[in-house]
Order: C-alpha cells, then structure tokens, then sequence
C-alpha cells in the first residue's frame, strides 16, 4: 500500500504530467485499435492548447509577423477569408477568453470601462440592431463576427500582453519585419516593369489586393518606424528602424496612390497640432467645412451640375501625370465613379436614415440608388468594392446612429492623443502617443477615399493604435497616483 501512495501524484505539476501519460496511452490503444495514426493528434492537440493557455504571445507575435502575408480565400456561400491573419485572430480569441473565464486577464480594471471600449462596445450593439434589418442577413452576421474576431486580439489581447513600452515596440518590430519584406519583395518585382504607374498592380501580387491596400500598409507604417528609431536603445535597432521608415516611405512613392501620398503630408502638420494643442479647432472646422459643403451639394440639386462626361472620363494607367491632371479636372475614372458612389450612399441613406441597408450590404444594393448621369466606364464594377468612403459606407449600411458613434469615436481618440501627449513624463510615452497616434490619422484620412478598417492588414493598427493609447494612458494614471505617496515619503 505504501508503495501505491508513492505512486499517487503529490503536486499539481506531477497530476499534470500523469494526465498527459494517460491521453497519451488513449492515443496509443486507439492507434492500435482501428490502426489508425489520427489519434496521434490528439495527445498534440491538448499539449498545443496548454501551451497556449501558458503561454500564447508567440501566437500574437506570429499573427503581426504574417499579417503582411495574408490574403483573401473564398469560402461557400459568397463569403470570404484572409489566411493566415483570420485563422490566427479567432485563435487569439479563444485563447483571450479562456483566459479571462479562469481570471487570468492582465487588462486593467479601469480600462474595460475606458470611453474608447464603451464606444466599441455600443458601435457593436447597434451593428447588432442594424443587422436584424439588414437587406442581407448574413453578410451581416459575418460582418459582426469578424469585428468580434478583430476587436479581441488586437484590443483586449493587445492590452493584456502590453506590460511596459518595450513590449509594444516588440510587437510593432514583428509587424514592421513582415509589411518590410513586402516592400522589398515588390520593389525586386516592380523595378524591371520600370517602377511604372501601369505594372504596380501586377508587382504587389499576391500579397496585396490593390496598390491602395499596400500603399496604405506602407503608410501607417511609417510613423511607428519613426518614433520607434527615436525611442531605440541601441545604434543596431534605430538603424533598423530606420531602414523600416526608408521602405515605408518608398513604397508609398512608387505605388501612385494619391490618398497615401497626402496621408503622410498630412501626419507632418498634424504632428504640430498635437504639439500646439489644436486638435479641438482642427475638428470644429473640419466638422463646419463638412456641413457647409453637404449643405451645398443638396441645397437644389447641385451636385448634378458636377457630372461627368461620360467620354471623357478615362484612366490613364500608363501616365501618372495625366492621371493627376484628370483628376484636378474631374475627369479622372477612378474619382469620378467615387462620386458614383457617393451619390447612390447619399440616396440610400434617403430611404433608410435610421437603421440603414445592414452592416456589409452596400454591394450591390447601391445599384438600385445610382444616378445614370454620374455612370462611369467602370459602374459595372467587376471588383464588387463599395463607397470609397467608410463615413459615407457607415450612414448607409448603418444608419444615422452607426455614424454619429463612429464620428464620435474618431474625435474621441483625437482629443485623447493630445491629451496624453502632453501630460506624458516620458520620452518614451511621448513617441509611443505620437507614433499610434499618427498612424491612427493616417488610417482615418485614407477612410474619406477608401473603406479600409474590414481589411486585416489596416484594421489591425486601427485597434491596435486605440489600444496603445488606452495602455499609455493606464501607465499615466498610475504614475500620477504613486506621485502623492512619492511625495510623502520624501
């Protein structure tokens, strides 16, 4: 008897080790039984899923370090799914929530209720709303999951595993290695085509859908590279990060896409009104300019009297200069048939102000609003995009609601990155605000021409830059409690 007390585990580690015996030996008598090597899997399965609930930040590292990679497979049904990137996020949720359901949640308390998580939470409860009228059901239902499956690892997963600023450059160095590679991947393509306007589609494949994806991926790049070289700690990594920011840059030049080109104009200005604390003005006038120019467009129908020539409206692929002249002229393909689309969204919304068509529904139900007189060569679109603009996209698959929480979490995330930059101590806080915080305005100015938050490689650094600043912001607070205490015992 004392002999089998012996044998009887002693400690956690030990009944840990005896119950991985035990499958492994299920493993075994299956194998022998219906002579069958699948059930080798399962005792792989089980020692891969405790490893993850040990210790899953490699997967997280992984999921940044491929997102460059991914690309679109088609799944049944009409719907779709980015591989790796997808796979892994839903992976990261699993793994989040387990975590939290055994009370090993590292968020901070105070951050679950942060205003930016409040406003996610109530964009998706409406989505929710939205979609029990959607024209599409589910479409809708996919469009809600993956912003579960995006919101969750690149949010809360971010957050839990964010515990001081070098962890975040971490994170952004395993992103920067991959969108780098794609960089230079596509400049070994595009440089015997000539670096041409005509051949950047065909260099980017198969990584990128379009040169706007890869050149917004570049783009938002970019001001991470640069605050992270300033934050280094050695000579080796700044010059890293520097050669980073020098590929961002550069792919954004030789990819001819206009939004992203002005994108980084616009974050060097905006880096001086976060500095002159002139965030609320910026917002009150972009908001007035806003309502003075819709007011316009609709007052008596003007906007008809800015319709194209039909024959005249053409893409000059093979000439970038042409191309930027067309579109001064409002002869441009690709701008014209924006505003298309801008004028089918304005009548969608029309119809349906309050709960709009349902998240994920634009196409192709635009097609019933479309005024003939702004058709373009390409109307027919074969690409099956949507408005070229997600403010214009929210109002008409989600309606007036949907909008003012989006809009109200854009001005939110504004104001909070002046605030945060000027009540840092550090440096390092300092470059940390500023480098989410650019790159959040580089997204959201790319959002007037593109809708790019769905899209894995963009939508990431959307959610990770919010919860970059919620972190900063967390390590602010907790400074400044530990200042009274410091004081007294000084």
């Amino acid at each position: 008897m004392n002999f089998f007390a012996q044998l009887r585990p002693q400690n956690t580690d030990q009944r840990l080790f005896m119950a991985f015996v035990a499958v492994v030996l299920v493993a075994g008598v299956g194998v022998a039984a219906s002579d069958s090597l699948s059930w080798l899997a399962l005792p792989a399965a089980i020692l891969g899923i405790a490893v993850l609930l040990i210790d899953w930040r490699w997967v997280f590292y992984m999921l940044l370090g491929t997102l460059a990679f991914s690309y679109e497979v088609q799944l049944p049904g009409g719907l779709s799914m980015d591989v790796p990137s997808e796979p892994l996020m839903l992976l990261m949720l699993l793994c989040f929530v387990v975590n939290v359901l055994l009370g090993r949640s590292n968020v901070p308390r105070q951050l679950w209720r942060h205003p930016i998580v409040v406003l996610m939470g109530l964009s998706l409860l409406w989505s929710m709303v939205s979609t029990g009228a959607s024209v599409n059901t589910l479409k809708s239902i996919k469009y809600l999951l993956a912003k579960t499956w995006y919101i969750v690892p690149f949010v809360f997963v971010t957050l839990d595993l964010a515990r001081s600023p070098r962890t975040i450059w971490r994170m952004v160095a395993f992103y920067a290695a991959g969108v780098s590679v794609t960089v230079v991947y596509t400049m070994i393509r595009h440089a015997p085509l000539g670096f041409t306007f005509d051949t950047i589609n065909t260099a980017i494949k198969p990584f990128y859908h379009n040169h706007v994806l890869y050149a917004a991926t570049a783009a938002l790049l970019a001001p991470y590279a640069l605050f992270a070289a300033r934050s280094a700690t050695s000579q080796r990594s700044r010059r890293l990060w520097h050669v980073a920011f020098f590929l961002a840059v550069a792919g954004v030049s030789v990819s001819y896409t206009r939004a992203s080109v002005l994108a980084l104009v616009v974050a060097v200005p905006y880096f001086w009104v976060i500095r002159w604390r002139l965030t609320r003005l910026a917002l009150i006038g972009s908001t007035i300019a806003t309502l003075l120019g819709a007011n316009y467009f609709v007052t008596g129908n003007t906007y008809m009297l800015y319709a194209p020539d039909f024959e005249k409206t053409i893409f000059y692929g093979d000439n970038f200069q042409k191309h930027l002249e067309a579109t001064y002229n409002l002869e441009d393909l690709s701008g014209m048939e924006r505003v298309y689309r801008w004028v089918a969204a304005a009548h969608m919304i029309v119809e349906k102000p309050i709960l709009g068509s349902g998240p994920s529904t634009f196409y192709p139900e635009y097609k019933r609003y479309t005024v003939t007189s702004f058709r373009t060569y390409v109307s027919g679109n074969p690409e099956k995009s949507t408005t070229h603009n997600y403010f214009l996209l929210q109002l008409a698959e989600q309606g007036i609601p949907g909008f003012l929480l989006f809009i109200t979490l854009v001005f939110t995330t504004l104001l909070l990155i002046e605030r945060l930059y000027h009540r840092s101590r550090s440096e390092e806080h300092r470059n940390l605000v500023m480098a989410a915080g650019l790159a959040f305005v580089v997204i959201v100015f790319h959002l007037l021409l593109n809708e790019l938050i769905e899209v894995d490689k963009i939508g990431s650094f959307y959610y990770f830059s919010l919860a970059v600043l919620m972190r900063v912001q967390a390590w602010q607070d907790e400074e400044e409690s530990q200042l009274p205490a410091a004081k007294e015992a000084a």
